[in-house]
C-alpha cells in the first residue's frame, strides 16, 4: 500500500487535520527560516504532543547539524529524518552512527543524469521532487529508470494523486502545497487527497 506524507504543517489545526485524514507520516520543516512553512523547536513539540500516535513525525531538514537532527530524535520529538539540502551519504552515515530512526533523501528528478546518485544514495527512502517546493509535477515516466523504492512529490493534488499512485507505484506519497488554499493547508483537500490515494493503491 502507498503510504501518504502531509507536509509543511505549521499550526495547531493542521494537526487535527492529520489526525482526522490519518495519513502515515506529518512533516514539518526545522529551523529553516527561508520557508514559510518553517517551525521552531518549540512549536514542534506542541505538535507531537498533539499528533495522533500512529501518524510518524518527520523532521524536514536542510543542510541541518548532525548533532541537531539527531538530537530531535532522541528527545522523542521526530520519528524519521528527511534531508532536503546538499546532504550526501557521509551525512547520513554520521546520522546512523547517532540514531536508527529511518532517513529519506529528497532528491530533484529532472533528467536521467541524476539517476546513478538517487541509486546510490545510502537513504533508507528516495524522495522524487521536481524542485524545493515549486508546486509543479515533474516527468513521471522518469521514475521508470529507478530501481529503488520512492516517494513521490511535487504538485500532487486531490485531483493528481490518484492517477500518480495508478501510474507510477510510488512507495509514498508526499503532498504539501497541492492541500493548500491561499498557503493555509485546507481540510477538505487533506480529507480527499488522502482518500483518493488510499483508493488508488
Amino acid at each position: 500500500m502507498t503510504t501518504i506524507k502531509i507536509c509543511g504543517l505549521r499550526h495547531l489545526k493542521d494537526i487535527d487535520m492529520v489526525n482526522q485524514a490519518r495519513p502515515d507520516y506529518a512533516g514539518f520543516i526545522i529551523d529553516f527560516p527561508k520557508s514559510l512553512r518553517n517551525v521552531t523547536t518549540g512549536e514542534l513539540a506542541a505538535f507531537k504532543a498533539r499528533l495522533h500516535p500512529k501518524i510518524l513525525a518527520v523532521g524536514v531538514f536542510v543542510d541541518a547539524p548532525v548533532d541537531r537532527m539527531a538530537s530531535l530524535v532522541k528527545d522523542g520529538l521526530i520519528d524519521v529524518i528527511q534531508l532536503h539540502g546538499h546532504e550526501d551519504n557521509g551525512t547520513i552515515a554520521a546520522l546512523r552512527r547517532q540514531v536508527t530512526c529511518p532517513v529519506i533523501k529528497a532528491f530533484k528528478l529532472m533528467g536521467p543524469t541524476e539517476i546513478p546518485k538517487i541509486e546510490k544514495s545510502l537513504a533508507d527512502l528516495v524522495l522524487l521532487d521536481s524542485g524545493a517546493g515549486s508546486g509543479k509535477t515533474f516527468d513521471w515516466s522518469l521514475t521508470a529508470k529507478i530501481t529503488r523504492p520512492f516517494m513521490l512529490a511535487g504538485g500532487l493534488t486531490p485531483d493528481n494523486i490518484g492517477r500518480a499512485v495508478a501510474q507510477v507505484h510510488p512507495r509514498g506519497v508526499d503532498l504539501s502545497s497541492g492541500v493548500e488554499t491561499g498557503g493555509v493547508k485546507d481540510s477538505a483537500k487533506v480529507m480527499a487527497a488522502v482518500a483518493a490515494a488510499r483508493m488508488a493503491s
